[in-house]
């Protein structure tokens, strides 16, 4: 697999760019407010842009997804239990004072344990609640990687504290469905640096296995 991961506006979001090295397909995960940054990724690793997922619907992580199916025609795909949150990103760029640029509603809305496929390679949808109602995590277990979203963070949890948070839901969901992958998976985090989920089980300051 081809992996590009950096950190994009305007709150930092960590952008991933998956690829497929036989087909040169590739997928984008939570693109931000960057789109020329990321196209210009994406044209420099030769790939061509099938699918935008989102781990959840937070401004910071699909502020871009507009221009960038505009310039892809890119799925745009997202979790159903948090389309009130999509609906809501003018009244959350407002709050936040970042200026409001329109995007359109998800083509398509992922399931739990949906499969995802990218050319040769397969990773699996998670619905993983707690930060959003449809916060997802996406597990690629040949390479033992799961982007994580705001799920889980190095040493920290996502905040429960905003539209539809619930702690509760975090916790289940990280206990459940993260703290029982391998513990050499590598854990890309929704914000700051990357981890892995033997060193959360074992060290997390909110979450203990």
């Amino acid at each position: 697999m081809i992996r590009k991961t950096f950190p994009v506006p305007p709150l930092g979001c960590n952008c991933s760019i998956l690829g497929d090295p036989v087909t040169k397909q590739a997928i984008v995960v939570d693109p931000g407010g960057a789109h020329e940054q990321i196209l210009q990724m994406v044209e420099a690793l030769g790939l061509t842009v099938v699918s935008i997922l989102h781990t959840h619907a937070h401004f910071d992580h699909f502020l871009a997804s507009g221009e960038m199916k505009r310039a892809t025609g890119a799925t745009l795909c997202l979790h159903q239990d948090d389309r009130q949150l999509w609906e809501m990103l003018e009244t959350q760029c407002r709050l936040f004072g970042v200026p409001y640029r329109p995007v359109p509603l998800p083509d398509y809305w992922l399931k739990d344990e949906e499969i995802i496929l990218l050319g040769g390679i397969e990773g699996l949808a998670m619905h993983t609640p707690g930060h959003t109602p449809g916060s997802m995590c996406f597990h690629f277990g040949q390479e033992q990687l799961v982007l994580a979203g705001d799920t889980l963070f190095r040493g920290g949890i996502g905040r429960t504290d905003l539209w539809g948070g619930d702690y509760d839901a975090i916790e289940q969901s990280i206990r459940e469905r993260l703290y029982t992958l391998q513990e050499e998976t590598l854990v890309v985090t929704g914000h700051g640096p990357e981890t892995r989920i033997g060193i959360e089980k074992d060290s997390n300051a909110f979450i203990r296995a």
